[in-house]
């Protein structure tokens, strides 16, 4: 039975994974790639080994007739009907004829040989899969009657051999066309977006065709972020070219690279929304949102407003531009500052400030989504406008630089560890993952597991985890 084994250990395999394709070359990048090793195959493999037996079986083979001549008993017509294929398994495969007297019998398929040629091409942002050639051959096969009267019935038995051998063959052939046809149906259905909330979405459709190589398949995915049904950020980018992925890479299943790309679209989305402003009038330090606070800072500000309340108004001016660097992702980002004083339920404008803010990203997986830290580096304040005189601009971006760390980064943090969505499928985690930043792209390498935490664990598991980063973003 090892060699129906293999039938099932490759051919069906072949048919999910794609292996036994035509291979084709892509003729345009998309900004993020998925490549699956030759681990992950093998994983992939054992794991449909399972799916393939139970979507194969029953297998139903159909009606066998025959004339067959018997001793002593002369000329007869034999038909064997309701040929049952109930179960294969790694070791041996049976087929039962039913309730045709009391007994059963047990076919064991030897020397078993199929042949899948599979095309798989992109085709409009989805992966159209179809079959060039399949075949199946059945080298020899042995069949063993069992209970009743299995000694008047095998040599009748051992006559259809070669209808039952046809038999199998054509219907296992039958079976895998059917197999992708339904894997054809599942690929075109695939979402071409992965929503991140209402404002901005994944666009993950196929770009260009699969790459093979000796050990791995690569599928390039569009990879930008956009509003919902908007593709214009798609436009509005150019990859140019990458070097390779360093030859000490870890040896993972999968290999999911991102361009810095993939992160500035996301960052325009939501600037072009409006959500890069920020009105502050509470600070962990309180004092600082009083003109009194000022009073040895900006003296001018305490004269003229003494004891009034105040609120900086935040908005950054341009999308922040997003540079993946070796072990992180290097963020700069410029923004003005408007002061103002709070007198009598009246907001007066009193400086306006402009600042060029430089911080630092740490990524990490957090379960199927790629989240991140972010550390504010260096702040450089500029003065733009001032109806309270000079002021000591160094003290100011001091200042401003505490309330960025102790405001506006942990409000970041805690939007990031909701963490962007990854091109997976739907039942699978991430396991034993590591981040490679170089060569202006991120790089997960990771093996893969079947998802297996109920939401009320990994409800808790986030609150630890995000516990754990709000004492980081504290220091």
């Amino acid at each position: 039975m090892g060699s129906f084994t293999k039938f099932m250990a490759s051919a069906i395999f072949f048919i999910v994974l794609s292996f036994f394709l035509v291979p084709t070359r892509t003729q345009e990048e998309g900004f993020i790639s998925v490549v699956i090793s030759s681990q992950g195959l093998e994983f992939s493999k054992d794991l449909l080994i399972e799916l393939a037996v139970s979507s194969i079986t029953p297998l139903q083979l159909p009606q066998i007739e025959k004339s067959v001549k018997i001793p002593l008993v002369g000329q007869v017509h034999v038909v064997l009907s309701n040929i049952t294929v109930y179960d294969v398994d790694i070791a041996s495969s049976y087929v039962e004829t039913g309730d045709s007297d009391n007994g059963d019998a047990s076919i064991q398929v030897e020397g078993m040989e199929v042949g899948v040629t599979l095309a798989l091409n992109g085709q409009e942002g989805t992966l159209k899969l179809s079959v060039l050639e399949c075949g199946c051959y059945v080298k020899d096969i042995s069949v063993k009657l069992d209970g009743g009267a299995s000694w008047l019935y095998q040599g009748l038995v051992d006559a259809f051999e070669g209808q039952i051998v046809s038999a199998v063959e054509d219907s296992i052939s039958k079976k895998i066309r059917e197999g992708i046809m339904k894997l054809d149906s599942l690929l075109q259905s695939l979402p071409k977006q992965i929503t991140l909330d209402d404002i901005a979405a994944l666009n993950v459709t196929f770009v260009g065709n699969p790459v093979l190589s000796n050990s791995s398949i690569e599928f390039q995915i569009n990879g930008l972020f956009m509003a919902p049904n908007d593709d214009f950020a798609s436009r509005l980018y150019n990859k140019g070219s990458l070097d390779p992925v360093p030859f000490n890479a870890p040896a993972k299943m999968v290999e999911i690279s991102l361009h810095e790309n993939v992160f500035s679209s996301v960052a325009l989305v939501f600037f072009n929304a409006n959500y890069m402003q920020w009105v502050i009038n509470k600070t962990p330090d309180q004092s600082l949102m009083n003109t009194a606070g000022w009073k040895y800072i900006v003296p001018q500000l305490y004269k003229q407003y003494p004891n009034e309340d105040m609120e900086l108004n935040i908005s950054v001016s341009s999308p922040p531009i997003m540079t993946v660097v070796n072990n992180g992702i290097n963020i700069t980002v410029y923004s003005g500052v408007t002061i103002s004083v709070i007198d009598a339920d009246e907001v007066i404008p009193v400086a306006c400030i402009s600042l060029e803010i430089h911080a630092s990203c740490s990524p990490d997986i957090l379960i199927n989504k790629l989240a991140g830290t972010v550390k504010l580096n260096h702040v450089t304040a500029y003065l733009k406008w001032s109806k309270i005189g000079n002021l000591h601009m160094h003290l100011v971006q001091a200042i401003l630089s505490t309330i960025l760390k102790t405001v506006v980064v942990p409000y970041v943090n805690l939007h990031l560890w909701k963490g962007l969505p990854l091109p997976l499928p739907h039942g699978f985690t991430l396991h034993n993952s590591e981040v490679v930043s170089i060569n202006s792209r991120l790089t997960i390498f990771s093996d893969v597991a079947i998802a297996e935490r109920s939401p009320t664990s990994l409800c808790i598991w986030w609150l630890n985890m995000l516990a754990m980063k709000s004492e980081e973003w504290k220091r």
